[in-house]
């Protein structure tokens, strides 16, 4: 059972990551990012993931600067985006988002999405940023089984984590079962299916049983699931909310109901079919 808003996974590497955390996509550069990842921060989160293409790196830098929170105490993501994919592009992208971030280095670097002709190199650079210490884990974010694979074949790093769509709706089962397979963690981005089940009578159901909201009980699911979670909100009340899932235990019978809610749907882009 996941009991602590600080507990961690151990990815393959041996580094301890965080399983529950704060996504910081479409929240805005300035005083909106600072102030929620500072709120987050003092609620006990310790997962910021943030991303280039976001804008929003040098809120998220400074809030870790103000929190007065030990820096190896905070795991901080980053990704490199699709357009400056490429072995050299992708290490000159690093240190923009190094220095915007205003940070030593980033504890997990990930490549946003699986770019054709392009995501080789730039694990190429990932493995060598790796290798040079500036980060302390890579992974990628919207692969695919065939891209994993991909990279398996040519390279003996693999990465640490795969982020994707994950919520009720899309389980990605087989996907999660192969990431399983090869100790690549899984990671949720839109783990809440961007709210769109929580009237679901499943969900519902489950809220009223344990005296939690359906996206509380969404969130359970997930670290039961050994996924790890990043839920966005710019809502103090909300933060507070998503964290509040340490108290209770869904039983097998509940999990498997809410499996069963699957319909493969994305809400997302699918990275078979991503325009770049």
């Amino acid at each position: 059972m996941k009991k602590t808003l600080q507990g961690t996974t151990v990815l393959h590497n041996g580094v301890k990551m965080p399983y529950f955390g704060l996504g910081v996509y479409k929240v805005e550069n300035g005083d909106q990012v600072v102030n929620t990842v500072k709120t987050a921060l003092d609620l006990g989160y310790r997962l910021i993931d943030t991303a280039s293409l976001y804008e929003n790196e040098e809120g998220v830098g400074q809030a870790i600067k103000e929190s007065g929170i030990p820096r190896e105490e905070i795991f901080v993501t980053s990704k490199v985006w699709n357009d400056d994919q490429g072995y050299d592009s992708t290490l000159r992208a690093f240190e923009k988002s190094l220095k915007k971030l205003d940070l030593e280095y980033i504890d997990l670097y990930l490549i946003h999405w699986a770019v054709k002709e392009k995501y080789l190199d730039t694990w190429k650079a990932l493995v060598q940023l790796y290798k040079e210490g500036r980060v302390r884990a890579i992974g990628v974010s919207n692969f695919q089984i065939h891209h994993l694979q991909d990279i398996m074949d040519h390279f003996d790093e693999i990465p640490t984590v795969n982020q994707v769509e994950l919520h009720p709706l899309l389980s990605q089962e087989e996907l999660r079962s192969f990431c399983n397979q090869h100790q690549i963690k899984v990671e949720a981005w839109s783990p809440l299916a961007r709210g769109r089940i929580f009237d679901h009578p499943t969900l519902k159901s489950l809220g009223e049983k344990y005296g939690k909201s359906p996206a509380q009980i969404i969130l359970r699911w997930h670290l039961q699931n050994d996924v790890i979670v990043i839920p966005k909100s710019v809502h103090p009340e909300r933060l507070k909310e998503n964290a509040d899932i340490f108290d209770f235990e869904l039983t097998s019978e509940d999990m498997a109901a809410i499996n069963a809610l699957n319909e493969n749907k994305r809400f997302g882009k699918d990275p078979d079919n991503f325009q770049f």
